[in-house]
């Protein structure tokens, strides 16, 4: 991703990251060694961010680092949400509208009080049957994290992730 991509080239490359992106399986241990992963990038690079990682409505970790605020856990809900109702990314989902040359906000009928398509809510496909656990990280945005070389989902962290989360 540069940034000169416009939102159809974009919107494409962030398509593509989901379709490449599904685990063989995902535990509450991968849970854990995946939080723990952004955590300790986090840190070193000394970002206040909350991360959260749920399947389904149970929350398999969750971190609140130095710097942040309750207010970046309703943004993580609210990033969540647009991640469940559409089963995408929220930066995807916020692409996409920009392509078509609306926004989130004025196009998608839901709430902003519930509802944030901005970067940071990405789900984990497990699987064929499309099983997906959500990776939740705020107040950054999808790009912040992209490119300053964090490891996940950029396009060269798969073998990161391999790392963290086995088989």
């Amino acid at each position: 991703m540069t940034n000169q991509d416009g939102p159809a080239e974009l919107v494409a490359e962030l398509e593509e990251q989901e379709r490449k992106l599904v685990l063989a399986s995902f535990s509450y241990e991968d849970a854990w060694r995946l939080g723990s992963l952004f955590v300790d990038v986090a840190r070193q690079r000394q970002l206040p961010v909350v991360i959260d990682i749920r399947y389904g409505k149970q929350q398999l970790f969750h971190a609140a680092l130095a710097g942040s605020c309750a207010d970046n856990d309703s943004w993580v809900d609210r990033k969540r949400r647009v991640a469940e109702h559409y089963g995408h990314s929220s930066y995807l989902v916020r692409n996409r509208f920009l392509a078509r040359g609306s926004s989130f906000e004025e196009s998608s009928k839901l709430d902003g009080q519930d509802y944030a398509a901005h970067g940071g809510a990405f789900p984990l496909r497990v699987g064929s049957a499309g099983t997906y656990h959500k990776r939740t990280t705020t107040p950054l945005s999808w790009r912040s994290w992209s490119t300053s070389s964090v490891p996940f989902p950029a396009k060269t962290g798969h073998s990161r992730l391999k790392q963290a989360i086995p088989g």
